[in-house]
C-alpha cells in the first residue's frame, strides 16, 4: 500500500510540474500564436539556473553558491527569462514554421552547450548533490514527497489563476487579437512586436519555473533531461488538452504523462525482451502518433478554447473556437 501511495505521489508531482510547463506554452501558442519549438531550453534554463545557484560546491565546476532556496529559484527564473528575451529579440520577427525551426535550433544548441560546458554545468554527468529544501525538517521519505507535492499543486493553482485572469483581461484580448490578425491590431495603434516579446518571455519564465521545480524534485539535472523529446511531449499535452484552454492544458499534461508511464510499464512487463530494448523509441513513435491523430480527429483538442462574445441586444455568452464567432 505504501509503495502504491509513493508512486501516486511521484506520478502526480511530475504531472503537475509538466502542467505548469504546458500552461506556459499555452500562453505562447494558445493565446498569442507563437510556435515555440524550444520549450526545453526554457525548462532547462530554470532547472540548471536553480541548481547552480542553490547547489553545494563541486570540484572543477561553477556553482556552489548555496543560496537560500527562494533566491536560487528566482535566479533560475531570471536565467530562463533572460534567455527567452535574447531568443525573442532574434527570432520573433519570424512567423509560424520559420519561428518553430529557429526556436527548435535554440533548444538543440542549449542541450549541446549543457553537455559540453563541463566546467559550468557538469557536462554529461550533470549537476548532483543539490540540497532539497526543508529536507532536514521533513526527512527524505514519503512525508517529504507529500509536502513537495502540495507545494507544487499550490504553485500550479497560482499559475492557473494568474493565466485565467490574464486571458480575460484587456491584455489577454490583445494577445488574441495579435494572434488572429496582427495587421488589424497594429492599425489600432498597438505594438505587436513588443506584446509578442512580452508574452514569449512570460511564457518562458513559467516554463522555467516548471524546470526549476523538476530539478528541485530530483535534486539533479543533466543533458538527458533537456532532450528535444521533452518539447514534443509538452506539445502533445497541449494539443491533446486543447490550445487556448488552461483547463485543457492541465488535463492534457496528466493524460499524456499517464499514457507515457503506462506504455513504458506495459512494454517492460509484457513485451518480448528483444522489443524491450527499443522501449524508448516505441514511446517516441507513440507520441508522434498521438499528435498526428489528434490533429486529424480533433484539432481543437479535448477541451476547445472558449471565448466570451457579445450577444445582440446586450449580454455575453461563451462559444468554443470550433463553433466560430458568427
Amino acid at each position: 500500500m505504501i509503495g502504491v501511495l509513493s508512486y501516486l505521489v511521484f506520478f502526480t508531482t511530475v504531472a503537475a510540474i509538466l502542467s505548469i510547463a504546458v500552461l506556459g506554452l499555452n500562453l505562447q501558442w494558445g493565446n498569442t500564436g507563437l510556435f515555440n519549438g524550444g520549450v526545453v531550453a526554457s525548462f532547462g534554463a530554470g532547472a540548471y539556473g536553480t541548481l547552480i545557484l542553490g547547489g553545494p560546491p563541486q570540484e572543477g565546476q561553477l556553482g556552489g553558491f548555496e543560496l537560500f532556496y527562494p533566491l536560487a529559484l528566482f535566479g533560475g527564473l531570471l536565467f530562463a527569462g533572460g534567455l527567452a528575451w535574447m531568443v525573442g529579440k532574434l527570432t520573433l520577427r519570424l512567423r509560424h514554421d520559420y519561428l518553430a525551426i529557429a526556436t527548435f535550433g535554440v533548444a538543440v544548441a542549449f542541450e549541446n552547450v549543457m553537455r559540453n560546458a563541463t566546467n559550468v554545468t557538469g557536462g554529461a554527468q550533470g549537476i548532483r548533490g543539490f540540497e532539497r529544501p526543508m529536507m532536514e525538517t521533513l526527512g527524505s521519505g514519503l512525508t517529504y514527497n507529500l509536502a513537495f507535492l502540495i507545494s507544487v499543486l499550490v504553485v500550479l493553482a497560482l499559475v492557473y489563476v494568474f493565466l485565467e485572469r490574464l486571458t480575460v483581461s484587456p491584455f489577454g484580448r490583445l494577445l488574441r487579437a495579435i494572434r488572429e490578425d496582427e495587421t488589424a491590431a497594429r492599425s489600432l495603434g498597438k505594438a505587436p512586436a513588443r506584446i509578442r516579446l512580452l508574452a514569449f518571455v512570460t511564457g518562458s519564465v513559467i516554463i522555467g519555473l516548471a524546470g526549476a521545480l523538476y530539478g528541485t524534485f530530483y535534486a539533479f539535472v543533466s543533458p538527458q533531461d533537456v532532450l528535444p523529446i521533452l518539447t514534443f511531449q509538452i506539445w502533445a499535452m497541449l494539443i491533446v488538452g486543447g490550445a487556448g484552454n488552461n483547463k485543457g492544458a492541465i488535463a492534457g499534461a496528466f493524460l499524456i504523462w499517464g499514457a507515457w508511464t503506462f506504455s513504458g510499464w506495459a512494454l517492460s512487463r509484457f513485451a518480448p525482451i528483444e522489443v524491450q530494448l527499443y522501449t524508448g523509441s516505441i514511446q517516441f513513435v507513440l507520441i508522434g502518433m498521438v499528435i498526428v491523430g489528434m490533429l486529424l480527429w480533433r484539432p481543437q483538442g479535448l477541451f476547445p478554447e472558449r471565448l466570451v462574445v457579445s450577444q445582440p441586444g446586450g449580454g455575453t455568452r461563451e462559444k468554443t473556437q470550433a463553433e466560430g464567432l458568427t
